[in-house]
């Protein structure tokens, strides 16, 4: 297999497997299980995310009738008392509704099953926290995902390119900056607008992990072109810059990303 090829198929590896991790780790990412009830097995998925346009509705199939279920919530960073509603029953699923809240406000909630035997099981160990978000047109979101994926992408192979020595490290360096530019800081704040009112909540207005690693991403390829410039090696640069590029992504999207913190509303 020629060395070019052999690059790609390993960049779009290692590439499509941080995209996966971040995905499957992230605090946007449905919790899915099973629980047993009376010795039936009853699969669930509860939201972690929702926009604003409606209450945040989940089912589960249960054609046990004598299965029932509630589910406990409140605010998230609110004095609010817990409130708890039972779940509804449409034939054979069982409903729960979480109330809509405004963008980035964040509700806390757990879910539990009784079974006929009359013993309560909560679905899950810890309580779940949605976070409410603005509708985001895809004429926004679509350009802000290929742009930061491709970035990645070429990223990679600027690292690797630069590991076995090639030809095409500045290239590629250039085309990663470029693409995370468009991605990170042109088409990431207008999605942010959008989803959370505020087009940066990272440094030095905030702590928002998803706007800073984008901007260090950033800051460290633009150091790695200045130090390939006019044909200087720089793969050093070149692969440090791809080094961080992919660990910073490995950081789960929207942690430490923008709330609302209700307790500081009601005072």
């Amino acid at each position: 297999m020629r060395r070019p090829i052999f690059l790609w198929i390993l960049t779009v590896i290692i590439t499509l497997s941080s995209v996966v991790y971040q995905r499957m780790t992230g605090p946007t990412y449905s919790i899915r299980g099973k629980t047993d009830i009376s010795g039936r097995e009853i699969s669930y998925r509860l939201l972690t995310t929702h926009e604003t346009i409606s209450d945040a509705v989940m089912e589960m199939t249960v054609g046990d009738m004598d299965v029932s279920g509630r589910v406990r919530w409140k605010r998230f960073k609110s004095y609010d008392e817990w409130t708890t509603d039972s779940l509804n029953r449409r034939d054979d699923k069982l409903v729960l509704a979480i109330p809509k809240q405004p963008a980035a406000g964040k509700v806390i909630y757990d879910v539990s099953l009784t079974g006929p035997d009359g013993i309560e099981r909560k679905l899950t160990d810890e309580s779940v926290i949605i976070r409410f978000k603005g509708v985001v047109p895809p004429y926004v979101l679509w350009p802000h995902v290929v742009f930061m994926f491709i970035g990645m992408l070429v990223s990679n192979r600027a690292g690797l390119e630069a590991v076995v020595g090639g030809k095409g490290v500045f290239s590629y360096g250039l085309i990663t900056t470029i693409l995370m530019v468009l991605g990170g800081l042109i088409f990431g704040p207008i999605v942010q607008k959008y989803a959370f009112g505020a087009f940066w909540t990272g440094w030095p207005h905030g702590h928002d992990l998803t706007d800073n690693k984008t901007f260090v991403a950033i800051i460290f390829w633009l150091i790695a072109l200045w130090r390939s410039r006019g044909g200087r090696s720089g793969r050093g640069w070149i692969i440090t810059a791809s080094l961080v590029t992919l660990l910073i992504y490995l950081i789960p999207h929207s942690v430490l990303g923008s709330e609302i913190d209700y307790t500081k509303m009601e005072n």
